[in-house]
């Protein structure tokens, strides 16, 4: 390492955030070593101790713990960050080496990163990486708080390598591997390392380093590209998607060789790919990975990193990927455009920047079922959609145009007909996405068929004026009366006036000081969302006008802000002057981020005022869709089964992605909320529970609501556990159609021992609502949803699985646990002796968790 620059101790007097680098700040040309391994007990924190560290010219950083050096390219271990370098990652990156084996950051590009352990969550100065004695890898950040482990611990390991292929292994002294970063791949391939079945390359977000929206699999179908949607959407099939699969008696997978991309499906062959992608080989280093964009890209190094070739065939042009052109744009030629009618009329799309028209367009009006808003389809002739190629995405194969016209205007949830014609030009397929992505001109002297789309649009009218009203005036007669009255009283309006006036500069100072005194407490919560005061969102709501539902501690209504968001405002009752825990809850509140959550716009803290603005769901709670019968527009069996996986995903995410575990305590369908695309995200958080991931258990009263209780409520000690029995609830809920307690049903009251008795009479599929219209493959999945709920809904809440173990069985990485009990918790009983202290939506609560999102 070189001497520090004089430029460092200038660099001492920056703000906190420039510490974070000062200990990176001299930029080294080289550093040596070569230490490909490390032993147990063996611990990193990110600080001065880490002295292996390289700034390079775009300013990231790495600080390498392990080496696998060679002359040029080669793979090293260790934390990267991005300028500014405030957070970091904890990755598996390409460096440039000398012959000497330094990292030299010297006429080279910046470092390439191939895995990461913590992209969702990245950790902060001091944070430390620890090779425990037991042999698990733990990552903690600076406070603390666990962020990814490998969870070896016990296994027999004795030490951890970094790999000639790049590979990160941790091994016993006879070289069994116990763990590999090739086993979890984040956004790329190495040659060597293979995608199996049940594994998928994630793109990072077109942003930071976080998930995006493009992932790929591996099944027996050959290799698949999907971008995430509900449910996701193919846009690339190796074979194509209409091939058969393969009788097969292993996994599927992909392996990335020098020269091609290897695809094996079946056994008949196990030493030759079904099929293989071919690719130029290179004398150096190259690896594949999928960007932001959604293209598969092999990089190489030639005297520096270079994209050398798309790893998807058959792609004509950019407009066949799906967000070249934003939702609802379509491409053509590489240029993109709004829908407009055939004369020429836009009105009903808008581009979302009209300075970067591929970002894509908005409806004028957001698509809702509500009766009184009208719904129409907007015809775009002869163009194209990339999921044309899932033939089994589409909902009706041989139908004609009016009839998926007509099925996507009774399906809610469906955002656009979609009709690709057969040869004939009368029938066709019949395609009812709930997220429309990029469209793209057809041509159907290169694709061989016609095709035409269908948007749906919102037209609202226009509501009538109001009547003006006039009065007339009095004639003057007794004025003279007036004049000795108003003579009178001027006296006493004099003295009032004073009085007001003294009274109003009183009360100034007081509020001149308790705002002093809240921007103090404010100003100490990280990630400050915004703050509006109490008349703004008056004028958001129109005073309060249009209520959309209440909650135990408020109503929340309708509103729009000057920007002309949509939000749900939730005005809290009965907070009183709790500002510490206000801010408190506020604090917890604001660090929550997650896709399957509602999220918190902004709040008013203003005199006796408590109000909390969060995001606007146009389509309400999912209660009104499962139970209530005289909807207009039901929920078909996919929809419902992406609402099962959201709620999961939201639930993890509670349970494990937060730096305290949060217990939800009142999972129920009125606390899922669906969005305009049927997404679903779980809201209130006015009973949630912070616990230390240290700590298993926790004692708190009895709360929640009848009917979704986990029997460990009755010794009132509970764990995240009580969330996953709500949810197993909730699950059987929106499969059977009803609610777990309806006294309306004589002799069927609870819809738990309803499903104990029918699971006894091994007629199970007769709880499933609407299972006559159900393709075979649907019943069999609503079956198998039944009993991950029973599984959810254990006595024993050890014997119930986690979310994340929830999650990975409905992604199909994992499968149901058949070893459960049958005679689970009724919840027939529970909460009987405290029905005076509850109705049917929800409890009380301490004042310390009053906030909550909207219903």
């Amino acid at each position: 390492m070189t001497n520090p620059t004089p430029v460092l101790h200038l660099l001492l007097l920056f703000t906190a955030t420039a510490a974070v680098a000062v200990f990176l700040l001299p930029i080294i040309s080289a550093a040596t070593f070569d230490d490909p391994t490390a032993n147990l007990s063996t611990s990193w924190t990110i600080g001065p101790s880490l002295t292996r560290n390289i700034t390079y010219p775009d300013g990231s950083t790495i600080l390498a713990l392990l080496v696998r050096g060679f002359f040029g390219p080669s793979f090293a271990f260790g934390f990267f960050c991005s300028s500014p370098c405030s957070s970091f990652l904890l990755s598996i990156y390409i460096v440039y080496t000398d012959s000497g084996s330094s990292i030299t950051n010297l006429n080279s590009d910046p470092p390439q990163l191939i895995w990461s352990a913590n992209r969702q969550r990245p950790v902060r100065l001091n944070a430390t990486l620890l090779f425990s004695p037991s042999g698990d890898l733990i990552l903690r950040d600076a406070d603390g708080s666990l962020v990814w482990s490998t969870n070896t611990s016990g296994e027999g390991a004795a030490s951890l390598t970094l790999l000639n292929s790049g590979n990160l292994v941790i091994m016993d002294n006879k070289s069994n591997h116990f763990w590999a970063s090739f086993d979890h791949p984040t956004d790329s391939l190495l040659v060597g390392q293979s995608l199996k079945q049940g594994q998928s390359l994630t793109s990072n977000s077109s942003t930071n380093s976080t998930q995006g929206q493009f992932f790929i699999t591996v099944d027996s179908n050959g290799l698949r590209a999907f971008i995430e949607s509900n449910p996701p959407q193919l846009y690339y099939a190796k074979p194509n998607a209409s091939s058969s699969a393969k009788p097969q008696n292993r996994s599927a997978y992909a392996t990335f060789q020098n020269g091609s991309l290897d695809i094996f499906m079946s056994s008949t062959h196990p030493n030759s790919p079904d099929y293989s992608i071919s690719l130029p080989t290179s004398p150096s280093t190259q690896y594949i990975r999928l960007d932001s964009n959604g293209h598969l890209g092999l990089y190489a190094w030639n005297e520096g990193w270079s994209f050398a070739q798309q790893v998807f065939d058959e792609f004509p042009d950019d407009c066949a990927y799906p967000t070249v052109c934003g939702h609802y744009g379509i491409c053509s030629n590489g240029q993109c455009s709004c829908p407009q009618l055939k004369n020429g009329n836009s009105d009903y799309f808008t581009p979302v920047d009209p300075l970067k028209i591929n970002s894509g367009c908005n409806p004028a009006a957001s698509i809702s079922c509500r009766s009184n808003e009208s719904i129409q389809l907007l015809a775009v002739d002869e163009v194209s959609y990339f999921n044309y190629i899932d033939q089994s995405s589409s909902v009706m194969r041989t139908t004609d145009e009016n009839s998926c016209k007509e099925a996507c205007l009774r399906n809610c949830s469906c955002k656009a007909a979609l009709f690709r014609y057969n040869g004939d030009l009368t029938t066709g397929s019949c395609y009812l996405p709930s997220e429309i992505f990029s469209l793209m001109i057809n041509n159907p002297q290169n694709s061989h068929y016609n095709s035409s789309a269908f948007l749906k649009v919102q037209t609202v009218s226009a509501p009538t004026p109001e009547s003006s009203i006039s009065t007339g005036t009095s004639s003057s007669s007794g004025s003279q009366k007036m004049g000795i009255i108003i003579g009178v009283i001027s006296v006493f309006v004099f003295a009032a006036i004073v009085l007001l006036v003294l009274i109003f500069v009183v009360r100034r100072r007081r509020r001149r000081r308790a705002q002093e005194e809240d921007e103090d407490q404010f100003g100490e919560i990280p990630e400050l969302q915004a703050r509006f005061s109490h008349d703004e969102l008056v004028m958001a709501t129109e005073n309060f006008k249009s209520k959309l539902g209440e909650g135990g501690f408020g109503s929340v209504f309708e509103g729009t802000l000057r920007n002309g968001t949509k939000v749900a405002v939730k005005r809290l009752n009965g907070v009183g002057r709790a500002k510490t825990e206000f801010v408190a809850e506020m604090t917890t509140l604001v660090a929550i981020h997650h896709i399957n959550l509602v999220k918190l716009i902004g709040f008013c803290y203003e005199g006796d005022h408590r109000l909390l603005v969060f995001e606007f769901m146009p389509n309400g709670s999912l209660e009104k869709w499962i139970f209530n019968r005289t909807h207009n527009a039901s929920l078909d069996w996919q929809t419902k089964c992406r609402i099962i996986s959201d709620i999961a995903k939201g639930l993890s995410y509670l349970h494990e992605g937060c730096k305290q575990r949060i217990i939800h305590l009142d999972i129920k369908p009125q606390n899922i909320l669906l969005d305009e695309n049927f997404k679903a995200k779980v809201s209130d958080f006015g009973l949630a529970k912070l616990v230390d991931r240290d700590q298993d258990q926790v004692m708190t009263r009895m709360r929640g609501t009848v009917g979704y209780l986990a029997p460990e409520w009755l010794t009132s000690v509970i764990s995240e556990k009580a969330d996953v029995f709500s949810f197993g609830i909730v699950v059987m809920e929106i499969v059977c159609g009803r609610k777990n307690l309806d006294n309306s049903l004589k002799g069927e009251v609870h819809l738990v021992s309803l499903l104990q008795e029918k699971i006894g009479e091994d007629r199970i599929t007769d709880m499933i609502e609407g299972r006559e219209n159900y393709e075979r493959w649907e019943e069999d999945e609503a079956v198998a949803m039944l009993k991950l709920a029973v599984w959810c809904l254990q006595t024993d809440s050890g014997r119930r699985p986690s979310m994340a173990v929830v999650v990975k069985v409905l992604e199909g990485g994992l499968n149901v646990e058949t070893n459960v009990d049958h005679n689970f918790f009724t919840a027939a009983t529970l909460g009987k002796n405290d029905a005076a202290c509850w109705n049917d939506s929800n409890s009380s609560m301490p004042t310390a968790s009053l906030l909550s999102g909207p219903r």
